[in-house]
Formats: structure tokens, sequence, C-alpha cells
């Protein structure tokens, strides 16, 4: 059976509006000590909005750190763990203009490795424009309405290349094709 580690401290390194970098000391179930560097979040969540005509709602971005557009579902930050689902409504109107009704369909964590961030999926239906867009003044986005088989023909050639927006993807399969 595989054994726990157990925190011994843990240190903040840095903190921004997005993460908290932190440092942890545990120990092994043998008693050695080590050290264990992350980010910290308090989540994320992530957005597959269909419009009535069936088509999916993507919002095309540019990406600093690649140096290249970005196709992705909508989707950010969660400021306060157990508001998951105003930050669905929040980021879905920011990014597109639409709401909607939601139907969470699971969870993934991004890279297990380096943050213990937890990324919460959703489907949008019954969208409507709402009045409460606001942008926020560091994103600019193209809206694209692309069809199921459009995004798979934009995975496949890797013009979709976000693991996270991958990840929704692949949740979403068995509610999308029924």
């Amino acid at each position: 059976m595989l054994k726990k580690w157990k925190k011994v401290s843990e240190k903040i390194l840095y903190r921004n509006k997005w993460w908290t970098y932190k440092v942890d000391i545990y120990e092994f179930p043998e008693g050695n000590q080590g050290e264990y560097h992350y980010a910290f979040t308090h989540g994320s969540v992530f957005i597959i909005p269909i419009a009535e005509d069936g088509k999916i709602i993507m919002v095309k971005q540019y990406r600093y750190l690649n140096d290249r557009l970005s196709v992705e579902f909508p989707g950010g930050g969660v400021k306060i763990p157990g508001n998951e689902e105003f930050e669905a409504h929040k980021e879905l109107i920011e990014e597109t203009g639409y709401d909607g009704e939601l139907e969470k369909i699971g969870i993934f964590n991004p890279y297990n490795g380096v943050t213990n961030e937890i990324c919460h999926v959703y489907v949008a239906r019954n969208l409507h424009r709402s009045e409460e867009f606001i942008k926020d003044d560091s994103e600019e986005f193209e809206i694209l309405y692309l069809s199921k088989d459009e995004i798979s023909n934009m995975i496949e050639t890797n013009e979709i290349y976000d693991g996270m927006t991958l990840a929704a993807w692949s949740l979403s399969q068995k509610i999308l094709n029924s």
C-alpha cells in the first residue's frame, strides 16, 4: 500500500493575484525529509458553452509564454474556494458575453506535480446575452463558433494545443455525444 507523506512546515515564497508560490518541508514514511516547491491556487473553472444551434463557443487569444494564439474554452481562476459555479458564470460572461445554465461534468488537475489546482468543468446551455458583460483589461478575445467536428480537426492539427482545453474536451465527450 502506498503511504502518504507528512507535511512538516509550509512557507510562502511569493504571492500574486493568481497563485501563491510555496515550499513545504515534508517527511517520508521512513522518516527522512524533503522539500517540495509548488504553485498553490484555489482552483479554476472551464466552461464548454453550447449555442442554440449546437455550435460550441470558444475563444482565441494571444498567449505570451508560447508567443502564439491559442483556441480555448472560456475559463479562469477561482478566487474563493467553494465559489466555483459563481466564477464559472463570471468567466463565461467576461470572455464570451453570454451566460446560461451550468452543468458540472467533472474535475481534473492540470499538472499535479507542480500545482494543487483542481479545475472544475461545466457545460453551459440555454445561453443568452448578458448585460453584465465586463471585459478584463488584460485579456483580448476573438469569439469562435465551432462544430464538434471542427474542434476535433483543430485538435488533430494542433491548432488547439492548450492542455486544460484538451482535458475539458475529453470530459465532455460522453455528454456531447449522447
